[in-house]
């Protein structure tokens, strides 16, 4: 029995990631936020199952019926048998109570997630068979038990105590408080040394004074570079793509299983052609491609900016990569839909289907097309600054491009060490050292290094003081990021010592983020009264730094303090976090690149940059209403909830359908048409400027760059 009990909690967990149940709800409280968050589900209902069993079996009544002083009995039988230790070995001993309470788990599971509950979103056969339902149950209910049981000679569950939930016995733990009161303790210590570390670097202040910047029409255009063009319109398309899934997703919250009406007038739920968990699939996704591509044309276009240096055959090869990752888009989004739909059998649907992890969801074989496309690009990334890469130190600003960019490609490695076979709290360890060692870590790092490659080929800062600069960040960044990933690991089963090192090195991550935004005010005020041509592409740039420090630095402090975190993990408040920093920060960094690779590829008296600035003004607007008029206000709502009843109830279609709840998920319609009118601008702009790019250099040479020679020279 306990091997087959065993191999039902594995199939049940691919189950969940076959059929994309990360992306409907969330486990461990990782995951999307529209279901239920299934580990605190499951322990709320083995909870009140547990009662009614009791309460039948001391009183032959229902528990309802009992009075306070009876029920208050039944709670804690419940509660004290739920709060029992493990002997550490390889049982799990289940009482009468929770084997009854187990069948109705599966039961409800079974009619919800098989046969299907359009009220709360969940599409018929959404898993394809009672048996696999069966077994999504058993997984959940095993997340649930080792929620609520001690690990062995502890007084904490193998989660730390999460998630809250009173009756189950379940509350934060001491170690959560004080780890949150030295933790802040240690930003204001560690806010003054990182500060007197910063001064002692001397970096010259950004002085428009005597720079000479090189225009738009002085600059030639190689052909290497209008090959990396064409990652623009391919990855402007995924935004757009992208943003019109969010804006559907967001009306889901509402409309559980319609979109205005369209299934009265066609008479099929747009939830079964469209389900919420491939949606938000595609819309994660859509979102990291397009910003890797552009990144990506980016990398590939500044090289011969910097260096006057076209290696033999760089354009087609470049063709070849952006070819590839086509591909790699059209066969990953198309996967998805086949192996959460059951079309891929075998061992087809996670390796050409759907992985169901979020942030992973495409198949291996997708993944693998990825890897080898961040090595071409790094390969051809190589070849385009060689003539830096020659002259400079290890240090050097090409050599840090370099770095951060490898650093993007070994990370992504750590996404092959598990299977779905793997026990999830291994593959929520692997998952999160891609997830977030890439947004804290290495496109932390890609930031600092991309601006001051473009702040260095707009002659608006020296070389040496781009690498200063570039390398103090990659210190701050790195050092703080990497290990605060392990804010994470807090309530996914890992051991306990990291709540004290996530909380401590979480918390210092919002001190590079500081200096990003003070670097980029600073460069801003420098050339803004001057006649400096790229003011736009700068606008984008400092609108990156300041998301950067609210999204990352102010949300993602606040929400990873341990006792914050225990209560909010899983709630809108992380939507806040995520949003600001994703598009706010990352997004907008790969706007600003675009903005600045048009404007150099259009000849000055045929520019016209009306348009974008009207498409970043909507971007920022929209996003400043979506995250502080609608998202983190429902984010709050919830974190009361949390404290106050519990983690299930927060999670809850009843928290969801309160009439204050519905009116702030309305209010996010403003800012969403915001969003959506400006990435139609941009992309529309982008259609128009197509027909007036200038013709690529034949035979490029040094001479022919206007800033090649400044830049490969010699720089003190």
């Amino acid at each position: 029995l306990r091997d087959v009990y065993k191999r039902q909690v594995q199939d049940g967990k691919e189950a969940f990631q076959q059929y994309g149940l990360m992306n409907h709800g969330s486990i461990l409280g990782n995951g999307a936020y529209y279901g239920e968050d299934y580990t605190a589900e499951t322990l709320e209902l083995k909870t009140q199952h547990m009662r009614e069993y009791y309460a039948d079996a001391e009183y032959g009544a229902a528990y309802d019926a009992l009075d306070s002083g009876e029920q208050s009995r039944i709670d804690a039988i419940v509660r004290d048998e739920l709060d029992q230790s493990h002997d550490g070995g390889d049982v799990v001993e289940y009482s009468a109570a929770e084997l009854y309470a187990h069948e109705r788990v599966r039961e409800t599971y079974v009619e919800r997630y098989h046969e299907g509950d359009h009220d709360r979103g969940v599409p018929v056969e959404m898993i394809g068979s009672e048996e696999e339902a069966e077994a999504f149950a058993d997984f959940a209910l095993w997340t649930a038990w080792f929620s609520h049981t001690d690990r062995p000679n502890a007084d904490h569950s193998y989660t730390n105590e999460w998630p809250y939930s009173p009756g189950a016995g379940n509350d934060a733990t001491g170690s959560a408080m004080i780890w949150s009161v030295i933790a802040m303790v240690l930003l204001v210590g560690a806010a003054g040394a990182a500060i007197l570390l910063y001064k002692s670097v001397k970096l010259p202040e950004p002085s428009s004074a005597g720079i000479s910047v090189p225009e738009p029409g002085d600059v030639s255009v190689f052909p290497s570079q209008r090959a990396a063009l064409r990652f623009i319109p391919i990855a402007a398309g995924l935004f757009l793509a992208q943003v019109l899934l969010g804006g559907l997703l967001a009306h889901f919250y509402i409309e559980r299983a319609g979109f205005f009406g369209i299934e009265r007038v066609f008479g099929i739920h747009i939830l079964q052609l469209l389900p919420f968990s491939i949606a938000k699939t595609w819309h994660i996704d859509l979102g990291i491609l397009w910003i890797a591509s552009t990144w990506l044309g980016a990398g590939l276009f500044l090289p011969p900016l910097l260096t006057g240096h076209e290696p033999k055959r760089q354009g087609t090869y470049v063709s070849v990569l952006l070819g590839a990752l086509v591909v790699i888009v059209v066969g990953g989004m198309g996967g998805i839909w086949l192996g959460a739909n059951g079309y891929l059998p075998g061992e087809l649907w996670w390796l050409l289907g759907n992985e169901g992890l979020e942030y992973l969801e495409v198949g291996k074989v997708w993944q693998a097309g990825l890897l080898a496309g961040f090595i071409l690009w790094a390969v051809l990334a190589i070849r385009g600054l060689k003539p830096l890469l020659d002259r400079e130190p290890p240090y050097g600003l090409a050599h840090m491009i370099l770095y951060a960019g490898g650093s993007i490609t070994l990370l992504f490695v750590a996404g092959f060490m598990f299977t779905p076979s793997t026990n999830i709290a291994v593959t929520e360890f692997w998952r999160w050292w891609v997830v977030h060692m890439w947004v804290e870590g290495a496109f932390e790092f890609f930031i600092v290094a991309i601006i001051g490659l473009t702040l260095v080929s707009m002659n608006l800062l020296s070389r040496r003081s781009a690498e200063k600069a570039v390398m103090l960040q990659a210190l701050l960044v790195m050092g703080t990021g990497v290990i605060g990933v392990s804010h994470h690991y807090w309530w996914i089963g890992m051991p306990d010592y990291w709540v004290p090192i996530g909380s401590v090195f979480s918390t210092l991550e919002l001190l590079p983020l500081i200096f990003i935004l003070y670097e980029a005010i600073g460069q801003y005020r420098a050339m803004r009264e001057t006649g400096f041509p790229y003011k736009l592409p700068f606008m984008f740039i400092v609108a990156s730094g300041v998301w950067n420090f609210v999204g990352a630095g102010v949300l993602g402090f606040f929400i990873n303090l341990p006792l914050i975190n225990y209560y909010e993990h899983g709630t809108y408040l992380t939507v806040g976090h995520a949003h600001a920093a994703m598009f706010g920060a990352f997004g907008f960094l790969a706007l600003g690149m675009v903005t600045y690779m048009l404007q150099l590829s259009i000849d000055p008296e045929r520019w016209d940059g009306s348009w974008l600035r009207a498409a970043f003004w909507c971007w920022n607007v929209g996003l400043a209403l979506m995250v502080f008029v609608s998202v983190l206000p429902v984010g709050f709502l919830q974190l009361d909830v949390a404290f106050t009843e519990s983690y299930a109830a927060a999670r809850s279609l009843a928290f969801y359908e309160r009439d204050i709840v519905q009116t702030l998920f309305w209010a996010r319609l403003p800012g969403d048409t915001l969003i959506i009118a400006g990435t139609a601008v941009y992309v529309a702009d982008l259609i128009r400027k197509r027909f007036v790019l200038r013709a690529s250099e034949d035979d490029p040479s040094v001479d022919d760059m206007a800033v090649a020679e400044g830049i490969v020279g010699d720089d003190d």
